[in-house]
């Protein structure tokens, strides 16, 4: 049995693989210290952070533009160009939405196989808790994404009334859904009377 790694020890590793940051702050950051009036005049001139960050390469300074931009937000006037700020989005009720989404997660040895062989994750998020539920599987087709959903019901203990689909392949949004729901018509749309 390995020995537990106490923190004194955790700290004098992380003390030695870190970077040395006096302020807090890289090189990078250090590198924009110094040009710090004539960003702050950029950003007064309307200048979006891409454009600074292209005229300081002009100039020598290459700094990643993630660094840049919080630097402008940090240090100068910058109000983040065409952004309108985030707008609150309502949870509903508790149970009444899941996300579902599906990821290719790597390669896993497979026992009945006898072999390596990429694993995919059907992925349930419940909305309101946040709650997650996560379903392996070797193959992508119907028996395993329904295995995969009445185990999640019976996780969440019960169905939820909105799911919704984030950055899943078309094959198994049609295996999640009804193919009457999913399909696409080739003929026109009929819609009742009266909707």
């Amino acid at each position: 049995m390995a020995a537990r790694s106490s923190d004194e020890l955790i700290g004098q590793v992380v003390a030695a693989v870190r970077v040395d940051r006096p302020n807090g702050h890289g090189m990078a950051w250090e590198s924009l210290e110094g040009q710090r009036d004539q960003i702050a005049k950029w950003v007064g001139d309307g200048l979006t952070v891409v454009k600074i960050g292209d005229l300081l390469a002009r100039q020598g300074v290459m700094v990643p533009a993630r660094t840049l931009r919080r630097y402008c937000v940090e240090r100068t006037d910058y109000q983040g160009r065409g952004r309108r700020g985030t707008v609150p989005v309502a949870d509903g009720e508790p149970g009444q939405e899941c996300q579902i989404d599906f990821a290719r997660m790597g390669m896993i040895f497979d026992s009945e196989a006898g072999r390596r062989r990429v694993v995919h994750a059907l992925i349930f998020t419940a909305v309101y808790s946040r709650h997650m539920f996560v379903w392996l599987t070797f193959v992508t087709t119907l028996e395993p994404i329904i295995a995969g959903r009445e185990a999640a019901w019976r996780f969440f203990g019960g169905v939820f009334r909105v799911l919704m689909t984030d950055y899943v392949a078309r094959h198994i949004i049609g295996l999640l859904f009804p193919t009457a729901l999913c399909a696409r018509r080739r003929s026109p749309r009929v819609v009742p009377a009266g909707l």
